[in-house]
Parts: C-alpha cells; structure tokens; sequence
C-alpha cells in the first residue's frame, strides 16, 4: 500500500463543508487503488486570524512542508475585510504560496459537453474549449519592492508597487509553459504588455531564447489586453497560456468564466520538484451560503483529483474521480449554481453522496 500524507486546510466559509466531501472521495479512491492518505488538518486564512491572530501562522506552514501535498479549500470573508492588509486572509494565502515557493499556477478552463449551455457566451464561441493558464506566482507587482503608500514632501499620498521579474523567475515559469504545451495541443501563447512596460519585454525577450529549446511547440505573444479580448472573442484558438503575476490573477478568472461557473474549476499551484504542492478550487469561500448546504463541491473534488495527477503521480486514480463527476453530470445532477431546466438540484451533501456512488 502507497502512503501519502496530505495536510487539509478548510479555511473559511463553505470550505469546511466541500473539504468535507473532497476528504470522503479521496478515501473511497484509496481503497480502490491501494492508496493510504494520513489527513492532518490546519489553520489558515480567517479561521487562523480568529483562533491565533495570524492568517498563516507557523505550525500551518511546517505542517504543509512536511507533507507531500496540501489541499486547500477556501479562505476569505467580509468578516476580516476591514483588517491591516498584513492580517487579511489572502496575506495567509501569498505567504503559503511563497513559504512553500509555489512559482506556477495551473488553471485548467475546459467547458464541459453537459454544461455546454451554461456558459454566458453562444454554445458555437465555446463549445470544444480546454486552456490551461499558467500563472507565475511569486514575483511580479505582487511581491516586487518598493511597496506600500507614502506621503510625498507636499504631503500627498502615493501609492506605489513595483512590477519586477529577474531572468530566473521568466525562464522558470516559462519552461512550465513549454513542457505543459508538450503535454498538450503543443501551442503555447505568451502575454505580456511588452509595448510599454520593461519588464515585459524581458519577459517576451526570454520567451523567445526558451523557444528555441522546444522546436516542436508553436509559440505566439499577445498583449494583455489583446489577450483578454480574444478570450471572449475566439477562446478555442488557445491551448496553454503563460503570463505574470498579475495578468494571470486577471485571465485566468475570465477563461474560468467561459465554462459557466467557477465553481467546477480546481487548480494546482506548484513549486521545485520535491516540494509539496497546493491544489484548491479557484472560486471563494462564499460566505453568504456557507452552512446552508448550498454550495458546489465539484471544484474542489477536482482538485482532489489534479492533486493525484500532478502531485502524487497516481493518474488512475485521478481518471476515476474525473469519471464520476462526468457520470454525475451525465445523469443530470446539478448544484444550484449550474442549475438548468429538467435537472435534479441537490445540496452540497447530496452532491458529494452522487459522486461516491458513481465511484462505487
């Protein structure tokens, strides 16, 4: 029997209730496939503010290094809005990402055949769609000095926050988006906004010296802006898409949008093989349904599912996970958020019962 130990961090709002249902599937899967998982359970974001005064306190972040791989739910709420942005729960959140060097975010945006109609946009603009947006994570405007608000001699304030990358950090992230490319369609599309900003001229400057070490993938650039239009415009001519920080935040939330409800999308954020990885649902802690046994729990069933993939190495299983939530939608079962006419809408409970069904 392969074991694995996993840290779970429910985090805030419906999190508790989908990690709930994530927990019993990943369980089910590992008597089926010889897996063991030794779950141990942390404290982040806001539920780690209210019990220790910290987003991210210290034995969350050692707990998560000394596994092989960590689940994450949601965090967040209006609760700690109003906190100093170094006590906010998405502070927790970048300090996981950095305390773990969790450089590349994958974010997969593929409409499925049965939600087809619940996208937005006309079935023809988004019928057959699957991109997978790699974001870098731990450089950018985000982390870049110098930062933060001053007053200037007249006694003004200015805010500032500095876009920086290093050849490093591209070349880094850019070979993810090339070796994901090889995995896939074998096209990949670099953003940047090279036509005015430095840094992103580095950006597309090391871009192309990584292209010539893969021959067989088709590289192409896009501003930023561009980019966003032809998501919405003609999203099927993407196949893998890498950007920085701050761009990727901004596009990987739109093609998200395409498939209809961000509810049903995970993602893996990833770090230096051996590290542990962290894989969540990409939507948010939803505080106005949490306890209510409305939420949607597929998103983060899903990530279970990614983090068997790309963390454990056990695709398997991870095709079996895939294949139940494909036979739940086959049969017409829908939480509300992607609720249509002549389906059965169930709870959040009940959705997570459907999928261990389909896995039996």
């Amino acid at each position: 029997m392969t074991q694995y130990r996993i840290t779970l961090l429910p985090g805030d709002g419906i999190g508790p209730e989908i990690m709930a249902i994530a927990k019993q599937v990943l369980q089910v899967v590992g008597r089926q496939f010889d897996l063991s998982f030794e779950f141990t359970e942390a404290l982040t974001g806001g539920a780690a503010i209210d019990a220790t005064g910290e987003p991210l306190p210290p034995e969350t972040l050692d707990k998560c290094r000394d596994s092989d791989s960590v689940l994450l739910a949601a965090i967040g709420g209006y609760k700690w809005d109003n906190l100093p942005r170094h006590l906010r729960p998405e502070t927790g959140l970048l300090g996981l990402r950095a305390g773990l060097g969790l450089f590349a975010n994958l974010r997969p945006a593929k409409i499925l055949p049965q939600l087809v109609n619940a996208s937005s946009l006309k079935k023809e603009i988004v019928e057959g769609v699957d991109i997978m947006v790699i974001r870098e994570l731990t450089g950018g405007v985000y982390f870049g000095q110098p930062k933060g608000i001053f007053t200037t001699e007249t006694g003004e304030k200015r805010g500032v926050n500095t876009m920086a990358y290093t050849e490093s950090e591209i070349d880094r992230i850019g070979r993810v988006g090339f070796e994901t490319a090889l995995k896939r369609g074998g096209k990949l599309c670099s953003v940047d906004k090279a036509n005015v900003l430095d840094v992103s001229q580095l950006w597309r400057d090391r871009m192309g010296e990584l292209a010539k070490e893969y021959p067989s993938v088709e590289l192409s650039h896009l501003y930023v802006d561009n980019a966003a239009m032809q998501l919405i415009r003609y999203p099927k001519q993407f196949d893998t898409i890498v950007t920085s920080n701050l761009f990727g935040d901004i596009l990987s939330d739109a093609a998200a949008m395409l498939t209809g409800s961000i509810g049903m999308l995970p993602s893996a954020s990833l770090g230096i093989a051996g590290t542990p990885g962290v894989f969540e649902p990409v939507h948010g802690s939803a505080p106005d349904i949490a306890g209510k046994d409305l939420a949607n729990p597929l998103a983060q069933v899903l990530s279970a599912a990614m983090m068997l993939r790309y963390a454990l190495n056990q695709p398997q299983a991870s095709d079996r996970i895939e294949q139940a939530v494909m036979k739940v939608l086959d049969k017409g079962d829908r939480t509300g958020d992607i609720m249509a006419p002549g389906m059965n809408q169930l709870g959040c409970k009940a959705m997570g019962e459907a999928i261990i069904k389909a896995l039996s």
